[in-house]
């Protein structure tokens, strides 16, 4: 990987105790086929092995800069850290376990100057791996040639991004200007992802580039696995997500669909026990419409404190087990 004084696209790895993958992510920075690479590592108070791999790494690798938090600040503001000094016209935003393929930037940077300013972001297809490095699947299925079955939203993406999960977060390479404009991620949030997403789509086009360029690691501590724990803090920032997308919705049909999404999350908080968050979903609802007696019947039984939790982690659980036995894995 060269150095310039002025890098093109620059890489902010965060890293918080992933030293058995440390250094397959790394190479995969510095193994790029594309030369202008500013790499920022932000270690985020690691506890194991992980530091020592990345000091390692600056003993024998091309020049890159490392901040080294005393204290564990949260995964936006490691990121917003790495973007105070990021140089780059592009940005991605790399986890300590995931890994690009060799071409990933120079591919993506060739798309990118492809397209008017009107686009903010390039994401792609993705392969998912387990913890031993086994393909898993891939994001968006596809075909013999490595084309993708279904259609992906491109362009304007924001009722598909108010309306459903499709992006997978690491295949973003993101313009710093837009980045820059909307003040970086939301350091009060647990996550960056949707936030930014809702933030960004209602200003700015997204382009599909339909490659696997790509591998996204599926680890058991993943914050994903935390939405059903009771005051995980989670659901909470979704709660604060939903709200900015309420001032930020521009007609009916995206207020239609911030409440399908609403009454997700308020059956996700009787699942996870957050009963008081599940009524501030409801009085949100109810700013856009009547809740109506299904959603009325979840939020009474939230008022009740029923224990559900644990019922639904036991059916989620067996439901697994189930279809381990009929040879279908998760």
């Amino acid at each position: 990987m060269k150095q310039s004084e002025q890098p093109l696209v620059t890489v902010i790895l965060t890293v918080f105790n992933q030293d058995q993958y440390l250094g397959e992510t790394l190479n995969s920075v510095f193994y790029q086929t594309y030369p202008l690479i500013q790499l920022i590592v932000v270690d985020n108070a690691s506890t194991d092995k992980s530091l020592r791999i990345v000091e390692q790494f600056r003993q024998r690798a091309p020049a890159f800069q490392v901040i080294t938090n005393t204290y564990n600040a949260g995964l936006c503001r490691a990121f917003n850290q790495g973007l105070e000094l990021a140089q780059g016209k592009y940005v991605i935003d790399l986890s300590g376990d995931d890994i690009l393929v060799p071409e990933r930037i120079e591919r993506q940077v060739a798309c990118f100057e492809s397209l008017s300013e009107e686009y903010a972001v390039v994401f792609s297809n993705a392969q998912y791996i387990d913890q031993a490095g086994r393909k898993l699947n891939d994001h968006y299925p596809v075909n013999q040639q490595g084309k993708t079955l279904t259609q992906v939203p491109s362009g304007d993406v924001y009722k598909k991004i108010l309306e459903r999960y499709f992006i997978c977060t690491p295949t973003m390479m993101m313009r710093k200007e837009a980045l820059t404009q909307l003040g970086g991620y939301d350091e009060s949030l647990l996550f960056e992802d949707f936030d930014f997403w809702v933030r960004s789509a209602v200003k700015f086009k997204y382009h599909y580039q339909d490659e696997i360029l790509t591998k996204k690691r599926v680890v058991p501590a993943s914050l994903s696995t935390k939405v059903y724990q009771k005051n995980s803090g989670m659901l909470a920032s979704y709660y604060t997500v939903c709200n900015k997308a309420y001032d930020l919705n521009r007609d009916q049909q995206e207020f239609d669909i911030l409440a399908r999404r609403i009454r997700t999350f308020i059956r996700k908080c009787l699942y996870a026990q957050e009963y008081e968050l599940a009524l501030r979903f409801r009085r949100l609802l109810n700013y856009i419409e009547n809740p109506g007696w299904q959603t009325e019947l979840i939020v009474l039984l939230c008022r009740l404190h029923l224990p559900l939790n644990f019922a639904y982690r036991f059916y989620i659980k067996n439901l697994k087990k189930a279809f381990r036995q009929e040879g279908f894995s998760f």
